[in-house]
């Protein structure tokens, strides 16, 4: 198998957390060829989508090597030359983030194999995709004007406030109607009613963390990465200092991943990232999922494994 993993530059990884790592330190124990690429070596030669992409050695750093791989000079070559393409650049989902899905869903076209589809990257924002299964939701609200928001949280009286692009916990913040600062804050998230956010009643089962649930290739897995926030944090993001506890998933963790499952492989999305507060579903996380290693080392569940089994069979169709 030869997999293109397109990301951001390798020597940035944190080996000892980073979820895309222990996803090609598993492709390589399977002796599948790796390469990388940057989303933004991705171009359109004589109407082929290709990519400047460089053979990657895998050596690892299970034992606190810094020099995990090694890349061999970088070619040129056309995304459906490989069995398998992994898009895993980070958010912000911004134009140039929009131009690379465009370019990966023309070469799905030209045969490529890409995971998660460039389509579904587009379609799902991390923020708007759980509008798409609002029975699994707390109360929300999506508006670009102010005056809406301060509606709602009069409504609520306790209401949480998200840009639609980030990520990490960037640009979160709890409003309660005797916050002084909601004027300031609104400013700053929507820009004076230029820029849509997106409110959502807030859950105090935060303070028992933040679950990440993975479901690949339509499969569930088992367990969550809970993301407990720090003392007086309302986030619970690693990114945010939240701490990460690998759980079992709940009867209505199960219930959301498994409903949400089959609409999720319709639409092309092998791997996704549930984020549930208590009962909620808050978010659907397609673009570079995260929590593959925490759960691996704390409940011995081969995620990573899991991944690349489904890689393998999705490719193979």
């Amino acid at each position: 198998m030869k997999l293109l993993v397109i990301a951001d530059p390798l020597a940035g990884f944190k080996t000892y957390k980073d979820t895309t790592y222990v996803m090609m330190r598993e492709a390589a124990r399977r002796g599948w060829q790796l390469f990388h690429g940057l989303s933004g070596d991705l171009s359109v030669r004589a109407g082929v989508v290709t990519v400047q992409a460089a053979r990657i050695d895998f050596f690892g750093a299970d034992q606190g090597r810094s020099d995990w791989f090694a890349a061999h000079a970088p070619q040129r070559c056309a995304l459906r030359d490989f069995d398998a393409v992994i898009m895993r650049t980070d958010p912000p989902f911004d134009l140039q983030y929009l131009y690379a899905t465009q370019l990966l869903t023309l070469a799905e076209g030209q045969g490529a194999k890409v995971f998660n589809s460039g389509q579904a990257m587009r379609d799902f924002n991390e923020k708007l995709a759980i509008l798409h299964f609002d029975r699994f939701t707390a109360p929300t609200v999506v508006s670009t004007r102010a005056a809406e928001v301060r509606g709602f949280l009069a409504e609520q009286g306790d209401i949480i406030v998200k840009p639609l692009d980030g990520m990490g916990g960037m640009g979160i913040f709890r409003l309660r109607q005797d916050d002084p600062n909601i004027g300031s804050i609104l400013e700053t998230l929507m820009q004076h009613d230029r820029r849509t956010i997106m409110a959502q009643r807030y859950i105090p089962e935060i303070v028992h963390g933040d679950k990440r649930v993975l479901v690949i290739g339509g499969q569930v897995v088992p367990y969550a990465l809970a993301r407990i926030p720090q003392q007086g944090e309302t986030r619970g993001n690693l990114a945010a200092g939240g701490r990460g506890v690998a759980q079992a998933l709940s009867p209505r963790d199960r219930e959301i991943a498994e409903n949400l499952a089959p609409e999720l492989v319709r639409r092309g999305i092998l791997l996704a990232g549930l984020d549930i507060i208590g009962d909620y579903l808050t978010e659907v996380n397609v673009t570079s999922p995260t929590g593959f290693q925490e759960i691996m080392q704390q409940q011995g569940c081969d995620v990573a494994a899991l991944f690349i089994d489904a890689v393998a069979e999705w490719s193979a169709r």
